[in-house]
């Protein structure tokens, strides 16, 4: 690995929506641009309305709408950004084709841990024709708690990363944004299916880690450089999933990008394993051209590294860099019990 992550601009690259299945769409604004554009949308988005990712992105929200839309709904959704308030209404929609279709929808603002917007979240989804009129409990359940997720995750990151909003570099800041979001949302897939088992405060980490790892690899990867992972089967609370997720996300990120700059093959590994007293340990190595010795990693100075010393020091472990005869490894450790701080 070399120097920390530099974002590479995702808008036009749809490879990573195929490990993002969730059925609820969803939609980030950011309030700190002109007229409140649209900056990520999930592929549950796309096929719901038709629009391409490219289409979305930079634009208001308001293009869904339509002669039929309600006025009504959509003064609430205004009142409610002005007001930097949650709001929820059910609203007439139209896709790519011209189709109208009926969404539930939920909107919340992402604020830092100054108190400040620095975003809006909304989740949605399409209304079938029984549904319409009602307000049923597993819709209004089911995006709550989405809804819910994604704020206390997204406030996280925006709380490490805090002035990011202010960046002059909005392509990046879309790639930086839709790479973390779509790392929580692989979790938000494992918490659906851990929803069949007893313990709904757990997840199988080894199941999360190896998706997010190939979806990295997917997008990040190119040939000549193999991935291989050895990750024993593990179980652990939500939170930390998430915390250590999104940890692994920028270190492996940070190896495709720059581990091989100049090197046609190369082997990027990821092993995780049970600590003898308990915890995890996660170690993401690779035999590239290294990380110079002059340099400080996690430099935090940069949005990833402050994410990466943030996320540490909420899940009260320890991030080691290592120097091999060929490339770089880092090892992160996680205590068993670790209570997550903010």
């Amino acid at each position: 690995m070399a120097a920390d992550t530099v974002d590479k601009d995702l808008v036009e690259d749809l490879a990573f929506e195929g490990f993002s299945r969730t059925q609820v769409s969803m939609v980030v604004t950011n309030p700190h641009l002109e007229d409140n554009p649209i900056v990520y949308v999930n592929h549950a988005f796309t096929r719901q309305t038709g629009f391409a990712r490219s289409a979305a992105i930079g634009r208001n929200c308001r293009f869904l709408q339509g002669e039929e839309t309600d006025k009504a709904a959509v003064d609430l959704i205004r009142r409610g950004i002005e007001a930097r308030e949650s709001v929820s209404t059910d609203i007439l929609n139209y896709r790519a084709n011209g189709e109208p279709f009926l969404n539930r929808l939920v909107i919340a603002p992402i604020c830092d841990d100054a108190g400040e917007v620095q975003y809006f979240v909304g989740v949605q989804k399409e209304l079938r024709q029984e549904e319409r009129g009602n307000a049923p409990e597993k819709i209004n359940a089911q995006l709550t708690e989405i809804q819910d997720r994604v704020e206390t995750d997204m406030s996280m990151i925006i709380g490490m990363i805090r002035h990011q909003s202010n960046s002059t570099s909005v392509p990046a800041e879309y790639a930086a944004l839709s790479r973390r979001i779509e790392t929580l949302q692989l979790l938000y897939e494992e918490m659906k299916l851990s929803d069949q088992h007893s313990n709904r405060d757990h997840i199988q980490m080894a199941s999360y880690l190896s998706r997010l790892c190939c979806a990295i690899g997917h997008v990040y990867g190119r040939s000549g450089i193999r991935l291989n992972m050895q990750i024993d089967p593990l179980e652990v609370p939500i939170e930390t999933a998430s915390r250590v997720g999104l940890v692994v996300s920028e270190v492996l990120t940070n190896a495709f990008m720059h581990a091989f700059e100049r090197i046609d093959t190369g082997l990027v590994e990821v092993r995780m394993s049970q600590l003898s007293a308990g915890g995890l340990r996660v170690t993401v190595s690779d035999d590239g051209v290294g990380i110079p010795q002059t340099m400080s990693w996690p430099n935090p100075s940069t949005v990833g590294g402050r994410i990466v010393n943030g996320l540490i020091e909420g899940l009260e472990g320890t991030l080691q860099l290592g120097r091999g005869a060929a490339g770089s490894f880092v090892t992160i450790d996680v205590p068993a019990g670790a209570s997550i701080t903010e």
